[in-house]
């Protein structure tokens, strides 16, 4: 099969968020968007693997990017379909040859700290030391300052009802490719990996954002994305930076306008202190 394949996948849509009616400490009525969460049960060849909760914005890509970074299934090509069908709250997907030793391959199962009560299944741990990001890639402190302003002006569910978090992949020069929401940011991530995967897009070049924190989960699976940048607006936990020290990855965290804090990959970052300068000119200029 040709890099170029796509299986044959439902485009099933759903409500991202639920109107409710909310009454305030003065006995006022409003109403409030709150975000749509729901269970998405997946079954692989009929067999039921386990349940997600999630938004549903992008179902398909979701189950793909789950399917890949848990390592169950190697190749696009091994995928015939993905059909989501919101009436049952499920998704079916059919492989071409199954999916070999699932049950001792999905036995061992962590919970992670990851919003939503995210799990990886135990094997996974074994393969971070076979990760190798590239070494040469580079990120421009200007870049860094795009990216988190993109992320700020994103139109999203988290303005209109909170409770969400957006996972976003972007270009080394700050070009956003995708951005999406879910009930947790390892659905999140999930969706970018199954979008990169049906597109044919590598990592070894992008630049991945996350909302919440970095978790060990979150390291793990934008490093088997083969991604050597990631960054937050929240911070990390020490699980999480001691995977990204020992996969070499570029970690930052508390990103928020110009700042960050560079917290390993030190040697990928390109510091620009005369554009920072110049930024913070500009700002004082604005204010005075």
């Amino acid at each position: 099969m040709n890099s170029c394949y796509r299986p044959q996948l439902s485009q099933a849509s759903v409500s991202l968020t639920h109107p409710v009616t909310a009454v305030d400490e003065r006995g006022r009525r409003e109403t409030l968007y709150i975000p749509a969460e729901r269970p998405l049960t997946v079954y692989v060849d009929k067999r039921e693997l386990v349940t997600l909760m999630t938004l549903g914005a992008a179902p398909e890509a979701l189950t793909l990017g789950y399917l890949r970074n848990q390592r169950l299934v190697r190749s696009l090509e091994d995928i015939v379909s993905v059909q989501v069908d919101w009436s049952v709250d499920a998704v079916a997907v059919v492989t071409r040859g199954g999916i070999a030793d699932v049950e001792e391959r999905t036995a061992k199962k962590v919970v992670t700290t990851g919003c939503g009560q995210g799990s990886v299944f135990g094997g996974l741990m074994d393969e971070v030391d076979r990760i190798v990001l590239p070494p040469d890639a580079r990120l421009r402190q200007s870049v860094v300052h795009r990216i988190v302003e993109t992320v700020r002006t994103q139109q999203s569910v988290y303005k209109q009802a909170g409770s969400v978090h957006g996972c976003a992949l972007f270009t080394h020069d700050g070009e956003l490719l995708w951005f999406i929401e879910d009930v947790g940011r390892h659905n999140a991530v999930d969706a970018i990996a199954g979008l990169m995967w049906l597109e044919g897009v590598e990592g070894a070049d992008k630049v991945f954002y996350t909302t919440g924190r970095l978790t060990s989960e979150m390291v793990i699976k934008g490093a088997q994305m083969g991604i050597p940048f990631l960054l937050s607006r929240s911070g990390t936990t020490q699980m999480g930076h001691a995977v990204a020290e020992q996969v070499g990855m570029s970690l930052l965290a508390r990103c928020s306008g110009h700042h960050f804090l560079l917290l390993s990959g030190e040697e990928r970052l390109v510091f620009e202190p005369e554009w920072l300068a110049a930024l913070e000119t500009a700002r004082t200029l604005r204010s005075a």
